[in-house]
């Protein structure tokens, strides 16, 4: 069984996180526990940004994800996907994965939102 509760001043401290790197963007995924011992996810988005004068910077983006929103978080994110996957079949190898392409530098999204 996994010991979840926190007390004291490490109640906010992640139970579980999960790093994924996607070239300029790092994802976290993070299990934390409120004071009520309720579980919750975390999802931030950390993107590394150089300014004009070269110092480096990280914007950040979190969302908190509920428990009782788990369920339609997923089917959510499950549909949005399967919507590529059938607009974008080219994208995808028979088994249904994402075709690796060769990253080359800033992907669009990340051109757009340089531009806000």
């Amino acid at each position: 069984m996994l010991d979840y509760q926190k007390t004291g001043e490490n109640y906010d401290d992640p139970n579980y996180t999960k790093a994924i790197k996607a070239g300029r963007r790092t994802y976290f995924f993070d299990v934390k526990a409120t004071r009520g011992d309720d579980l919750y996810i975390t999802i931030t988005e950390s993107r590394k940004r150089t300014a004009p004068d070269g110092n480096v910077m990280y914007d950040r983006r979190t969302m908190f994800l509920y428990k009782e929103d788990f369920e339609k978080f997923e089917n959510g994110l499950k549909d949005a996907i399967d919507f590529i996957k059938q607009s974008k079949p080219e994208l995808f190898d028979a088994d249904g994965h994402l075709i690796q392409t060769e990253s080359t530098g800033m992907s669009s999204i990340d051109e757009e939102f340089e531009k806000l």
